[in-house]
């Protein structure tokens, strides 16, 4: 690739007017939203499908054993989250400076912060999965804290989290994939490849779970299909980068489901197959399966919906090199640019776990079998439900840290509150339909869960808990999301490091109360926890009012400073 020229300014032509009408309005934010929540569905969807597979096929003590097994690998997991955080942000500011940049061709920052990106992925998954599979005991024995705990429960939960952590370079690696679509504002690629890792997940549940054997079987079983949805998703995302669609030589429509039979077959022809082969080998798409013949014309003014990761790389990078680590000698620079982001967004992130793991070792260690599987169904039906506001926090990300990195001007400024007042409404709008949802979606979803009627009665009583928190996280991360946007990091540094230590606190004070014999179920604990973010949302609200004045009253100072040179 080229080297990277000085950043070109923005052109003086460029009016006031034109910035501060350079915003996301609601409608867009609304039709970016939508598949977002798709791409962010798929982690939550493939815990939810074992936790209904093993429900349904294995039996509650296996169910049971998913409750601390997927907390400590999808909580866990949140620790390498600054790897999502920084790529979302650096691949949006990447795409603003090529935009404004004329003096190269191309996409040169976005393509190397890409590929960056990706390799220290795979080695930032090496290295956590290492670290899950070996100290899974040790992590499971300090959530459930309770040494009377059914040995069978205690010891398929600890099959799950190892085998689990076979797949977490792969799942690194997606999520960052990810995350740089959205930056790209790109929702249509990851949607189409963690669509079909979802279904391979079923699948594969559907074939092991009802096995009798200890590591192929039961929780085990959803643990293997879930590290195999993993690998799929990964050659296909791979493939995805680095090999071009015709659409752009014959005009046709891009169809990904040609992709992923063509993928499936190969690698059923031959186990061994490598990255290099399966790009040599291609795909050729003969159909238009998600669009009739008028929607072959391709028309410019399309192109937030278009899949614009399809084949992003394919003129520099083959995917086998894409994943080449020792290849990041070559990119000292751009790794820096991610470091700022690793000690705030983990603090962050090990603040936003601690309250949901707290939740886990509470239902394991005092409440019992059947609040232990209450849980687990309660908490998989709410992780399916948050990705439709908590989309919005990467959302946010997609579109603030373009415009925050406009040069210090009243344009920007006014974007900035407009910006933050459409992602204030649509996040309120979210909330109030996710209620509408849970009150009238728990009590038959729940039902294909288990069919235990005293596990059904528990799942119920935290109904009311699950709205009152979910209806204030639209307003909650549209806060967290325009705050990331704006690289406000020390400041939700320092509160998720209270949050580490108030939440479990109180969650600690129900715990004891339930071993002293006062009933408490899950439904108290819900409630408790939903008051945290409320307190939250307050918090993330005000420092946004806050952020905001302090940027105009700056404004006014280099305005009236101009003022006053000119008068000079």
């Amino acid at each position: 690739p080229r080297p990277l020229q000085e950043e070109a300014p923005i052109s003086s032509a460029v009016t006031y007017k034109t910035l501060a009408a350079d915003h996301p309005s609601i409608s867009k934010i609304i039709k970016f939203s939508l598949p977002a929540i798709g791409v962010w569905l798929c982690s939550p969807v493939l815990s939810m499908i074992d936790t209904a597979s093993v429900g349904l096929l294995a039996g509650t003590a296996q169910q049971a054993a998913l409750n601390p097994a997927v907390s400590v690998t999808d909580y866990g997991a949140l620790l390498v989250a600054f790897m999502y955080t920084a790529t979302t942000n650096l691949i949006a500011g990447a795409v603003e400076k090529d935009s404004a940049d004329t003096t190269v061709a191309g996409q040169p920052r976005t393509a190397k912060t890409l590929v960056t990106a990706l390799r220290l992925a795979l080695l930032v998954g090496v290295a956590f999965g290492s670290i899950l599979g070996t100290f899974a005991p040790l992590l499971l024995k300090v959530l459930i804290g309770n040494s009377t705990l059914d040995p069978v429960v205690f010891q398929s939960a600890l099959r799950y989290v190892q085998i689990r952590s076979l797949g977490m370079p792969a799942a690194v690696v997606i999520g960052t994939a990810q995350s740089a679509c959205l930056g790209m504002k790109d929702v249509k690629s990851p949607l189409y490849v963690l669509a079909a890792a979802a279904g391979i997940n079923l699948c594969a549940d559907i074939l092991l779970v009802p096995s009798a054997s200890l590591w192929f079987g039961g929780a085990a079983g959803a643990a293997w299909a879930t590290v195999f949805s993993q690998y799929g998703a990964l050659i296909m995302f791979l493939r995805w980068l680095t090999v071009k669609s015709k659409k752009d030589v014959s005009g046709e429509t891009l169809n990904p489901m040609d992709m992923i039979k063509d993928t499936t077959r190969e690698a059923g022809k031959n186990v061994k197959v490598t990255f290099g082969n399966a790009i040599e080998k291609g795909t050729t798409i003969r159909k238009n399966l998600f669009s009739s013949k008028k929607q072959s014309k391709v028309t410019p003014e399309k192109d937030n919906n278009d899949a614009l990761a399809r084949g992003f790389l394919s003129h520099s990078h083959k995917a086998v090199s894409i994943l080449n680590p020792l290849r990041l000698t070559r990119a000292k620079s751009t790794i820096k640019k991610f470091l700022p982001f690793v000690v705030p967004v983990t603090t962050t992130s090990i603040g936003r776990v601690s309250g949901f793991l707290t939740m886990s070792h509470v239902a394991s260690s005092a409440f019992g079998t059947l609040d232990m599987a209450a849980h687990q169904i309660a908490i998989s039906i709410f992780c399916c439900l948050a990705p439709i506001v908590d989309a919005l926090n990467q959302v946010a990300q997609s579109f603030v840290p373009g415009i925050f990195a406009r040069p210090k001007s009243r344009a920007r400024a006014l974007a900035l509150r407009k910006t933050s007042v459409n992602f204030a409404k649509v996040g309120a709008l979210f909330g109030s339909v996710i209620v509408a949802l849970v009150a009238t979606g728990i009590p038959v979803v729940s039902k294909g869960f288990t069919t235990d009627p005293a596990v059904l009665s528990r799942v119920k009583n935290a109904i009311p808990g699950i709205a009152i928190f979910l209806g204030f996280d639209g307003l909650m991360c549209i806060g967290e999301g325009t705050l990331l946007g704006q690289n406000d990091l020390k400041f939700l540094r320092n509160m998720y490091a209270s949050f580490f230590f108030l939440v479990p606190a109180f969650m600690f004070r129900l715990k004891r109360r339930a071993l002293s014999g006062i009933e408490v179920g899950i439904g108290t604990m819900w409630l408790t926890f939903s008051a945290y973010e409320v307190v939250r949302t307050i918090l993330w609200l005000s420092r946004m009012v806050f952020l905001q004045r302090k940027m105009e009253r700056e404004v006014d100072e280099m305005e009236a400073e101009a003022a006053a040179v000119t008068a000079v």
